[in-house]
């Protein structure tokens, strides 16, 4: 099994909770989540659909809606939710002594 590069993206403090944060590693664009929950996620920035930029969707629990038109897509699986369909890249993501590290 290949170990996934970490790659450090930000800080907790840099995240505001139900607010998007994009990032790059290399060609990839990344969108931060941290929900209500506390929990930090990362997924593709772009929506499936008409490329929309996620980060600045609106977060709702554990889910994020295209800010051009609304597709919900689930922020754990990167599955677009019905009657729509699709499905973005989601990271794994490890913080430590506050830093936010994405894994690929």
């Amino acid at each position: 099994m290949a170990t996934k590069e970490k790659v450090k993206v930000t800080t907790l403090d840099e995240l505001t909770p139900l607010i998007g944060k994009k990032v790059f590693i290399g060609d990839k664009q990344i969108g931060l989540f941290l929900t209500e929950s506390g929990k930090i996620h990362a997924i593709h920035n772009v929506c499936p659909h008409k490329q929309g930029p996620l980060s600045e969707g609106t977060v709702s629990g554990e889910y994020v809606f295209c800010p051009l038109h609304d597709q919900k897509i689930d922020l754990n699986t990167g599955i677009v939710q019905e009657p729509d369909e699709g499905c973005v890249d989601v990271y794994e993501v490890e913080v430590k002594d506050g830093d936010v590290y994405v894994c690929l």
